[in-house]
């Protein structure tokens, strides 16, 4: 089958400025998500629930996590080809440089994969939510013919600005293709898409940032592009425009989103907080793959619970915690309320007696604290009598313990906030 015949390579991308300061000490793919996994865990998962079990992880920022996450969660037996295997940036004689761009990042890593047998390669994104049968946009790219396929998502035109749009005929081949469009220019950009595909004016293919090269077209394509730097602003337009490649869309009427800035991946976690979201964690067959903690069952003591992601190995003793996503090993006091927010949990559990020796330094979310519209990062110790409330209307700003984007607060990585801090907007009434 086609799907034993490809290798994946998911890019871990870059500093991940965007995404500061859950960037500040771990790459873009070791972010947490969904209160137990990684983002990496998402095209990993992907791909195996596709059959698809030869991947590469390229990354080059504070990849050290990232390492150790992927050494932990994803282990093949020995009569298995499969592997998980993480390519960091990396001088040798012949390259003293960084990667500079998503296909640069590729074209350096070549020598990697001279030794595996494959006919397809498929390129992924370390930073995006949703579910795709990989088999299917292989079938897809063989049935066309074609030298390249990319995935590609019907955005409406409020949205189609922000993307860069393919525009394709009644066969799905790329004709055309647009970065970012203006408004003015959208008219002229909508493709023939099927009925089922168009609700909402979702009109126009934008690229989902997914790809998959046939082996001999892609290094001929590298060949012919020896100074190009990124996918989606250089080498696809350039194959859509070459009479020499054939450009497929694989159409994708699923779920889903990038992770890419603060305010997508706050807007992503608590959307899985709602009643049926489009992206299902609770499939029995599609499963999310992480590394596997061991960890107890959750304890709750009287708390109100509404729409909520509670993870493993809790201490609840909050009032109430609604439309909020709860990371693993999560200690919160009694008398809090946490609402529309993100609590990323603890990497350990603080011993006893460490806890009566430093009372002020509890590690989890203390008493009577109110907490909205905010992101606690991993191992904070927030104090009682702490308020942490966001608003659109606050400015943005980085400080010492948090950092404020787009009204969202961001309590940094094993911050300690003394009891009766106050961050954000006054508690109102």
């Amino acid at each position: 089958m086609s799907i034993q015949k490809t290798v994946a390579v998911i890019l871990g991308g870059g500093e991940g400025r965007r995404l500061y300061p859950l960037t500040a000490d771990r790459s873009k793919p070791a972010v947490p998500i969904c209160g137990k996994y990684r983002l990496i865990d998402i095209p990993i998962s992907n791909c195996l629930n596709s059959d698809l079990r030869r991947m590469f992880v390229l990354t080059q920022f504070n990849s050290a996590s990232l390492n150790r996450h992927i050494r932990t969660a994803y282990h093949f037996d020995t009569f298995s080809s499969g592997f998980v295997d993480l390519l960091a940036a990396e001088q040798t004689r012949s390259n003293q440089g960084w990667f500079l761009g998503t296909a640069d990042a590729v074209r350096q890593s070549f020598p990697k994969f001279t030794a595996l047998d494959y006919d397809y390669m498929m390129i992924l994104s370390g930073d995006q939510l949703y579910q795709m049968d990989f088999r299917d946009v292989i079938a897809r790219h063989q049935a066309t013919g074609a030298d390249l396929t990319v995935a590609t998502i019907p955005v409406n035109a409020e949205d189609a600005t922000g993307f860069g749009i393919m525009k394709v005929d009644k066969e799905d081949t790329i004709v055309n293709f647009v970065e970012k469009p203006s408004a003015e220019e959208l008219p002229n950009w909508k493709s023939p898409l099927d009925a089922k595909f168009t609700s909402g004016g979702k009109d126009y293919l934008a690229s989902m940032g997914i790809y998959v090269f046939s082996r001999e077209a892609m290094f001929r394509l590298f060949d012919e592009r020896p100074s190009a730097l990124d996918f989606g602003k250089e080498l696809i337009p350039f194959a859509v425009n070459s009479d020499s490649y054939k450009v497929a869309s694989y159409p994708f009427g699923g779920y889903w989103t990038d992770i890419g800035s603060i305010s997508s991946y706050f807007a992503a976690n608590l959307y899985l907080t709602s009643y049926l979201p489009a992206f299902n964690m609770y499939d029995n067959v599609n499963q999310i793959y992480t590394r596997g903690r061991m960890l107890s069952p959750s304890k709750i003591f009287g708390t109100r619970l509404t729409h909520a992601l509670i993870s493993d190995g809790c201490i609840i003793h909050a009032d109430r915690v609604s439309h909020s996503v709860i990371g693993i090993r999560s200690r919160i006091g009694q008398g809090t309320v946490i609402n529309q927010s993100i609590v990323s949990g603890n990497d350990y559990y603080q011993a006893l007696n460490k806890m009566k020796e430093e009372p002020d330094k509890l590690l989890g979310i203390g008493k009577n604290c109110y907490i909205e519209r905010a992101i606690l990062d991993k191992n904070v110790k927030i104090g009682n009598d702490v308020s942490i409330v966001g608003h659109r209307s606050l400015k943005d700003q980085d400080e010492a313990l948090y950092t404020i984007k787009d009204g969202i607060i961001i309590i940094k990585r094993a911050a300690v906030i003394p009891d009766g801090t106050s961050i954000g907007r006054p508690i109102s009434g």
